[in-house]
């Protein structure tokens, strides 16, 4: 059985990306919401106020670019484990130039950089769910096999699991890590069905945090010194029933993000960041 990574959920980074102007009209949606301009940006300005001021971290924010509706959606373009990053080959042809810039950015931290070449393949970020012993991919629209066995190939010190997304735009839309060995996870069947299909992946017996709407269980979980167990999660004027449900978790700083605007374009909160661990050069 895989041990867990040491210092899982530390994070020193976060690379975003300002909201372009053409998100509201332009970018990619599975509905026909209408996105407030102002309140988007509001929400992005927020989020990383609580990076930076409330947690410390040293944030990078790139420039939007207008020409790509969906870039501030940077986890898609990048998956970041220790200190090798993958450059996403994402499953929106669209969405394709986003990755350069990330590319520059994640370089500029020195990090090992792995490009996505292959032209078989794509791989969209919100359907990596590393769980900080082994890696879940989901296999949805903008994610193939190719893709994660490219992933598999870049991470080799971990196993790489295949699940299939039944709903929803990514694994991340239902899933993601609420805490060591803790998945929090929409209560759907098409969600719950997944989580089943990972248990059994798995030489591992993870917790469950179960939310009763599938969309909050995307939360952000960080492990900080000084700061202990962090949670971002929804608010409760998005999923009051689930905001109960984190309320719960004692041992965490919980700090409600909202996210409604970003959600109106199928965006959640980790979608918004890529986090890295830069350690120290002595």
């Amino acid at each position: 059985m895989a041990e867990l990574l040491a210092g899982f959920g530390c994070y020193t980074h976060a690379v975003v990306r300002a909201v372009p102007r053409s998100l509201a009209t332009q970018a990619l949606r599975s509905g026909n919401l209408e996105v407030d301009p102002l309140k988007v940006q509001q929400e992005q300005e927020y989020y990383v106020s609580v990076l930076t001021q409330r947690l410390g971290l040293e944030v990078i924010e790139l420039p939007a670019d207008e020409t790509q509706p969906d870039c501030v959606f940077v986890e898609d373009a990048a998956v970041v484990c220790e200190n090798t990053a993958l450059i996403t080959r994402p499953g929106a042809e669209s969405r394709r130039g986003e990755a350069e810039a990330m590319k520059r950015a994640l370089t500029e931290l020195d990090l090992n950089i792995v490009e996505m070449t292959d032209e078989t393949a794509t791989l969209d970020g919100g359907d990596v769910l590393f769980t900080g012993r082994e890696f879940f991919v989901g296999l949805s629209k903008r994610t193939n096999q190719r893709g994660a066995e490219i992933l598999a190939d870049t991470f080799k010190d971990y196993s790489v699991s295949t699940v299939p997304v039944l709903q929803g735009f990514h694994l991340k839309s239902f899933c993601s890590m609420a805490g060591p060995d803790l998945i929090a996870i929409g209560s759907s069947e098409a969600a719950q069905k997944t989580l089943k299909i990972m248990q059994q992946m798995s030489d591992h017996k993870y917790d469950k945090l179960t939310l009763p709407d599938d969309l909050a269980a995307n939360c952000i979980y960080m492990n900080l010194p000084n700061k202990g167990h962090v949670l971002l999660h929804c608010t409760p004027e998005e999923f009051p029933e689930s905001a109960k449900v984190f309320e719960k978790l004692k041992d965490h700083m919980l700090i409600p993000v909202s996210n409604e605007e970003k959600g109106k374009v199928d965006g959640a909160l980790t979608c918004c960041s890529v986090l890295i661990n830069k350690k120290s050069k002595i």
